[in-house]
């Protein structure tokens, strides 16, 4: 499999609407339209298709905000989204060090990232990922961050 990052266009919009988490992952994550809109009008986000030669495999949206008042909103991943039939293809992966990369690009040394704790929750794959929580909650959610 060949991943590629690509800005959002005409061209994956329709496979980024009809990407599907598997069952019982949506109460973890904003759906991808949802994640479109909030990036339509939020100047800072960094919205994202991961696209192999299939087609649409997965959504990641970052958000640089070297200003806001929350550390934890500055530089990180705000969604990411693995089609059910890409998972454990390291599509996840893919989008974290394409997070990382852009992180480095723009001179930032730390992301983070928001999770939910729960059964099938994200937790186990962003700590395998190399995020540490910080000890921060917010929205009830833990803070983990990566220094990149």
């Amino acid at each position: 499999m060949a991943l590629r990052i690509e800005e959002l266009s005409t061209s994956n919009l329709r496979g980024l609407r009809d990407l599907r988490l598997a069952p019982g992952q949506e109460r973890f994550v904003a759906p991808v339209l949802e994640s479109i809109a909030e990036a339509y009008v939020t100047p800072t986000a960094w919205p994202r298709a991961i696209v192999d030669d299939d087609g649409v495999v997965g959504f990641v949206m970052a958000n640089w905000d070297p200003e806001n008042e929350l550390e934890a909103f500055r530089a990180g991943i705000w969604r990411l989204n693995v089609d059910e039939k890409a998972q454990g293809r390291g599509v996840g992966r893919f989008d974290v060090a394409q997070v990382a990369a852009e992180a480095r690009r723009r001179g930032i040394d730390r992301i983070t990232v928001l999770w939910e704790r729960g059964d099938g929750g994200p937790e186990g794959f962003y700590r395998a990922c190399g995020f540490v929580p910080t000890g921060e909650v917010l929205f009830g959610e833990v803070v983990g961050a990566l220094e990149v």
